[in-house]
């Protein structure tokens, strides 16, 4: 029970690291929020495929990161940062369609509140939750990521 307290702390922990990117717009704070994320989806991934055993707590930590990193990142994304790094995945319709843009993200974060409210009971319900959040992610990424080779 104490490993489990431990995990949902250090994903707590966390979420504060998104409030301190959240005013910086840069590109290491972009990738920052998407490595939160990706780190979010990894551990409810973890449980899903029976990897990790079901905790509730880590499966709500996972999930109120994802909402809160979510509804943050468009934030990330001001008028004039369209070219602050070369080695940025971030699309230039991002900027051209800003409202969809945020819309998506917003999805993405009511996705992952509804999550919360109905929390999964069981690794097959993590699992079905994950399809839910990985279509708001997979629609953005196809829509306003550029693949790097």
């Amino acid at each position: 029970m104490r490993i489990k307290s431990i995990v949902a702390a250090v994903l707590v922990a966390g979420m504060g690291v998104t409030t301190v990117y959240a005013a910086d717009g840069t590109h290491d704070a972009r990738v920052a929020m998407m490595k939160k994320i990706g780190g979010a989806t990894g551990a409810l991934a973890g449980v899903a495929k029976g990897e990790k055993p079901y905790d509730a707590e880590a499966v709500k930590a996972a999930l109120a990161t994802i909402s809160e990193t979510a509804k943050a990142f468009p934030d990330q994304f001001k008028a004039g940062t369209e070219n602050a790094s070369a080695d940025s995945e971030a699309s230039p319709k991002i900027w051209e369609n800003m409202d969809d843009f945020k819309a998506r993200a917003a999805k993405l974060g009511s996705d992952a509140d509804m999550l919360l409210a109905q929390l999964p009971a069981d690794a097959a319900g993590v699992g079905a939750g994950l399809k839910t959040l990985g279509a708001s992610c997979s629609g953005c990424h196809q829509n306003y990521r550029v693949k790097k080779e």
